[in-house]
Order: C-alpha cells, then sequence, then structure tokens
C-alpha cells in the first residue's frame, strides 16, 4: 500500500470522529457582528487538545477588538516541527461568520446530517476546514511520519471584518511566517487570485423639518437618491472592465445597507448608508477610491444645502499569484484530479479572503479545502449553508497528499 493509500485510509477509518469535530464546531456559534468570538476559540482549543494538538492561545488586546468594532478575538495556532530543515506550510481557517438570518430549515447551530450533508452557519464557509486541516494533519502524522519540515495551523476570527486582527495580527506581531499556505476554500478548484474589496459608509446631512413646511427642511433621503443613482450608474461603466484571470468577470457595487429618517412626518434630516465595491485584481484601490469619492460629491453638489461624510471601513487588497505558489498548485491539482474524478482547476474567484494579507508579507498561498463547486451551492451566508460530507472527506484526504509531498 503506498503511503497516498495509508492517508486516505486513516482518513476513512476515523472519518466519523472528524465530522464530529465538525458538529461541535458549528454548535458554538460565532456570529459577526457582535463578534464575540473567544468562546469559539477555547472550545476549538479543547477539542484539539483531546487529539494531543497543543493551540496556542493568542488574544487580541480587548480595546483593539472594541475599536474594530467587534467583542473578542482569541487567535489560535498549532505548530508541529518534525525536524531541521523542509518547508514550514500553514494552513489557515476562519470561525467567524455573518449572523444565520431567516429562512433556515435547520438549526443554524444544530450540526444536523441530512441526506449526506451537514448543515449549519460555518459548516462550509470556514469550519468544515477547521476539521479538513486538522485531520489532514493527523493523517500524516499517523502514517507519513514526515523527518523535517512542519506544519502550522492558524485558526482566526476576523475574517468577515477583513483579516487585520487575524492573519494580519499573526503577521504583524510576528508570531508566524511559514514558507507556503493554504487557505480555507472549495473542493472543485485551487484559487491563485481573488478580488479585492472596498466598503465605505455614507452620511447624507439635510435639514429635519415637519413634513406639513417641508420648505424649511433640506431633505437628506431626496439628495441620498441622486447619489446613489449616480453609484449604481457605475456598474453600467464596470461592465466594460474586464479581468484576464478566469473566474473574475468585472468590478461591481454593490449598496447593502440604508437606514435614515425619524417619523413618517418629517422631512429626513440623516441618511446613512454603506457601500461594498469589488476590485478586479488589475486596478489599483486609490484610483478607485478617488473615483468613487468623486462620483458622490459631484452628485451631493446637485442638491442644495445636502453634505456628505465618506468613511472608509474596509480596504482588502485583491490577491495576485506569487511564482512560489506552484508547488501547492501542482500537488492540489495532481491529488485533487485523482480523487475527484475530475481536472482541478487553478483559478480566481470574486470573493475577498484573508490570504491576500499572507501573499503581501511575501508568502505564496492557495485556496483550497471543503466544499462544492460554487459559493451558491454551499448556501454561505445563506439559510441553510451546508457541506457535502463526501466532498469534506475527499478534500481531507487531498491535503493529507499534499501535505506530505511538501514535507517530503
Amino acid at each position: 500500500m503506498t503511503d497516498y493509500a495509508k492517508l486516505d485510509a486513516w482518513i476513512d477509518a476515523h472519518f466519523d470522529e472528524e465530522v464530529k469535530f465538525l458538529q461541535q464546531l458549528v454548535q458554538v456559534p460565532t456570529d459577526t457582528p457582535p463578534g464575540n468570538n473567544a468562546p469559539h476559540a477555547e472550545r476549538t482549543a479543547e477539542l484539539l487538545n483531546d487529539f494531543g494538538l497543543t493551540a496556542e492561545k493568542h488574544a487580541v488586546p480587548a480595546q483593539e477588538v472594541k475599536d474594530y468594532g467587534l467583542e473578542s478575538i482569541t487567535n489560535l495556532i498549532v505548530r508541529r516541527k518534525y525536524g531541521d530543515g523542509g518547508r514550514t506550510v500553514a494552513l489557515n481557517a476562519h470561525g467567524d461568520v455573518v449572523p444565520p438570518g431567516e429562512g433556515w430549515t435547520h438549526d443554524p447551530y444544530g450540526g444536523e446530517i441530512v441526506d449526506g450533508s451537514l448543515y449549519g452557519r460555518a459548516a462550509a464557509v470556514s469550519k468544515s476546514d477547521f476539521a479538513s486541516f486538522t485531520f489532514a494533519l493527523r493523517a500524516l502524522e499517523a502514517v507519513a511520519k514526515p523527518a523535517k519540515g512542519s506544519i502550522e495551523l492558524h485558526f482566526t476570527y476576523d475574517e468577515e471584518f477583513g483579516g487585520i486582527l487575524g492573519p494580519g495580527w499573526l503577521l504583524e506581531k510576528g508570531l508566524t511566517k511559514p514558507d507556503l499556505m493554504i487557505a480555507a476554500g472549495f473542493s472543485y478548484e485551487v484559487v491563485t487570485a481573488h478580488n479585492g474589496c472596498l466598503q465605505m459608509e455614507v452620511t447624507v446631512h439635510g435639514k429635519m423639518a415637519h413634513a406639513a413646511v417641508p420648505a424649511t427642511g433640506i431633505d437628506a433621503l431626496q439628495g441620498a437618491t441622486k447619489i446613489l443613482n449616480a453609484l449604481y450608474a457605475q456598474n453600467t461603466l464596470y461592465k466594460q472592465i474586464t479581468s484576464k484571470v478566469e473566474g473574475i468577470t468585472h468590478p461591481y457595487l454593490n449598496v447593502g445597507r440604508i437606514e435614515g429618517g425619524t417619523n413618517t412626518n418629517v422631512v429626513p434630516g440623516k441618511v446613512v448608508f454603506k457601500l461594498d465595491r469589488r476590485m478586479i485584481p488589475e486596478e489599483n484601490p486609490a484610483e478607485v477610491e478617488a473615483t468613487i469619492r468623486k462620483v458622490i460629491a459631484d452628485a451631493a453638489a446637485e442638491s442644495e444645502g445636502i453634505t456628505v461624510e465618506i468613511k472608509r471601513l474596509l480596504l482588502a487588497n485583491s490577491m495576485k499569484p506569487l511564482a512560489g505558489n506552484k508547488p501547492l498548485v501542482d500537488a492540489i491539482q495532481k491529488h485533487g484530479g485523482e480523487l475527484f474524478g475530475e481536472p482541478i482547476k487553478a483559478m480566481g474567484t470574486p470573493l475577498y479572503t484573508d490570504v491576500r494579507l499572507y501573499v503581501e508579507a511575501g508568502i505564496p498561498g492557495v485556496i483550497y479545502g471543503a466544499g462544492p463547486r460554487t459559493v451558491l451551492e454551499s448556501h454561505a451566508k445563506r439559510s441553510d449553508e451546508r457541506v457535502v460530507l463526501e466532498d469534506l472527506r475527499r478534500a481531507t484526504k487531498v491535503i493529507a497528499r499534499t501535505l506530505s509531498d511538501l514535507l517530503a
């Protein structure tokens, strides 16, 4: 029996245990906001300890977390050193996730298994890869017994807000500097590039007045409507800008939240909205932000008495491939193709992730893990999020084999 076959057999023999581990992770909520995620890190560390894996707990100072708009963050690092020389390979997955929202037909924190899928918020993105990465590591140590190199598990809690207090914080503090890294993803493609994201909060100020005498006020909502129309018109222009990266099409702007006014019979004096601008890898983030600010200012100037404040909430750069990622891509494509019975494409994704922070630090990385062909199929960020257990099983084998190759 080859080492690959032995790795596969170990994962098959321990797969029920892996599924239980994932269920236990899903059953501890990590809704972000509010972002009280230290309890999940504590529970994860307990479960890892049961496997003989010691997790370092790196708590981000409370004031930093509060200033960031969250409640608690404890990032985990498991370090496994096998001998001098060789590569250090990091595996990163994030535990924070958006709140469940409405429309669920399964308990979002139940970890129920129905028709071969495990349901729950973060079941696919990305607690499934807490499981795949942990059990790939365990299989490697049980079977391949590497003699050099090292592996690190990074379980972090700040992907939803941009990663600055997750991987960004670990890297900034000098707590890690791997040679290569794999981040949580889906099973049918290995992602080598992704979009950037700019998020902004726009506050439109007018002047409140009684609706019976509207001329005594300045309608902030009418001013905001002009601004919104100008912003949405940009999407027509964005369709003419296409990316050369397979899997990424063109930029897009979305306004995801609006609030304002005080009552039905009051001219609204203030409207606040938040926008999300996805940037393809070819775009310059500074130019994108400057253009949006100008579009907003020009549209606001069309309404007398309207003023605006613009606050940047997030700037996540796009991920561009580093040449050093070839060993990762080659190994994942080889083993993924064998185990899934189809080619595993290397491509880009319109999402943004915290992998960019490793890449910006000069660490070649890719995105690969347990999940379906598309975000849509996983129901990530929607009701009834799920992971197909057979995808979890096979992805765990792909990662274990890949680690075996990288540490050989």
